[in-house]
């Protein structure tokens, strides 16, 4: 359990995840009140358009990944987060006045989630590579763990806190307490010790420096690979307010019982966060493994024919999701030179958050003329397809292999060895830790 929070005994990292805390309660109530508000108050329940608001939410961090992953190489992080922090506040005070006061259309919303995305385009780099200054190399897998499950911790109460005001006093006040929560990042910025941040080297002005990045990149077929994966799941897998939005209203759901649905699955989120903490090395195995159980689990959710059965498999698709998700990202981070770990996080958001838009209205059409449940099963075939891309990179890099065992009940068992060195241009080789795992049939 003590290995599990170790980051959180530094004081740095400590203010950074209690700050974050309160203000993803407020941005998961936002996000929730957003989409409900779309969905029931703009439209007639129209799902493509939930899939056009987040496709301009995260259409921004697609377009502007190159220039928001050069800024977070060069500036002052804990200073640009000051300034993205304190514009997502404005906008979400924008968008709850506008509301409050009913004379908010849909091309309204569609603006200002707009301009959140631009906003968050540069801010998603920046916070990312913020963590390996707060904690030293060794520190940054459990960091990177812990702070998702603070964000999952967040989701698991703010939609639910957002479901009930959405009843009670309308989305507008939901958006308006959002703004205020971006207050206590601003306080847990202000009030780090500055004289105990790792900074990290930053490249001087040259011309080509993203271009640079693209060729680092494409030197590490490892980070490709995992950016393959999550371009897939990206783009069709975790577009989960238009699954549990429209299957709320196919089971005659309100707000509340879509709120519960994003809180359920947030308990499997922060399950999985804790569980990623515990690892010393995040491996592209974990990441197949887990793509695999998204797959199998969104396909079970699909078919469940309560709103508690439903929910329930939830649990499992939240704990899978966050497994994939908060390994790859601690994966890509560990394994990049330091130097080059703002671009390269700024495409690996930029291709995981910014493909998002690409396929929320392909989806939100589907849930449209097919109903909710197909749309779910888009997303489980992009968990699976993800899990046959690991699958594959493995046994081409002869990481894992068929071979023949007397001692298993049909003969064969598979082999697993990450004793791989991986080469690239602009590192020396990287020797990562060495185990075998046999999986017998039967």
């Amino acid at each position: 359990m003590i290995r599990t929070f170790r980051s959180l005994g530094i004081y740095n990292f400590r203010l950074f995840v209690i700050g974050a805390f309160v203000s993803n309660v407020g941005t998961w109530m936002q996000r929730t009140a957003q989409d409900w508000l779309v969905l029931t108050k703009l439209t007639h329940e129209d799902a493509a358009a939930v899939g056009i608001t987040l496709a301009f939410q995260f259409g921004p961090v697609l377009l502007m990944m190159p220039i928001a992953g050069l800024i977070a190489d060069r500036v002052n992080r804990r200073r640009m987060l000051f300034i993205t922090q304190l514009s997502m506040g404005i906008l979400g005070l924008g968008l709850g006045l506008i509301v409050v006061t009913n004379v908010a259309t849909l091309y309204e919303v569609y603006g200002f989630a707009f301009a959140l995305g631009v906003v968050s385009a540069i801010d998603m780099p920046v916070r990312q590579t913020f963590v390996s200054e707060i904690v030293d190399e060794k520190q940054i897998p459990n960091a990177v763990a812990l702070n998702s499950a603070a964000f999952n911790s967040a989701r698991l109460i703010g939609p639910g806190i957002a479901g009930l005001l959405i009843a009670a006093i309308g989305s507008g006040w939901v958006f308006l307490i959002n703004a205020a929560s971006f207050a206590a990042t601003l306080l847990a910025l202000a009030l780090m010790h500055v004289g105990e941040l790792r900074a990290s080297s930053r490249p001087p002005r040259a011309p080509g420096q993203i271009r640079e990045g693209w060729r680092y990149v494409a030197s590490r077929p490892d980070i490709v690979i995992v950016l393959v994966m999550m371009s897939l799941v990206g783009t069709f897998g975790v577009n989960f307010p238009i699954f549990t939005s429209t299957m709320a209203l196919s089971f005659h759901q309100g707000a509340n019982g879509y709120g519960l649905l994003s809180s359920v699955m947030a308990i499997g989120s922060v399950l999985g966060s804790l569980m990623a903490a515990r690892r010393e090395k995040p491996r592209i195995v974990v990441i197949g493994l887990a793509s695999l159980g998204f797959g199998l689990s969104m396909l079970a959710s699909a078919i469940m024919p309560t709103y508690w059965s439903f929910a329930a498999v939830l649990i499992v698709v939240g704990l899978s999701a966050l497994t994939m998700m908060t390994s790859a990202n601690a994966y890509v981070q560990t394994t990049t030179t330091p130097s080059m770990r703002g671009r390269v996080m700024a495409l690996y958001m930029a291709i995981f958050a910014g493909t998002t838009p690409l396929g929320a209205p392909l989806v939100g059409w589907i849930a449209n003329v097919a109903g909710p449940r197909w749309a779910i099963a888009v997303g489980a075939a992009s968990g699976l397809a993800a899990a046959a891309v690991a699958l594959g990179w493995m046994i081409v890099t002869n990481r894992l292999r068929l071979r023949r065992d007397t001692t298993a009940r049909f003969g064969l068992a598979f082999s697993y060895n990450h004793n791989t060195r991986i080469r690239s241009r602009r590192r020396n080789a990287e020797d990562l830790s060495t185990t075998e795992i046999a999986i017998q049939r039967g």
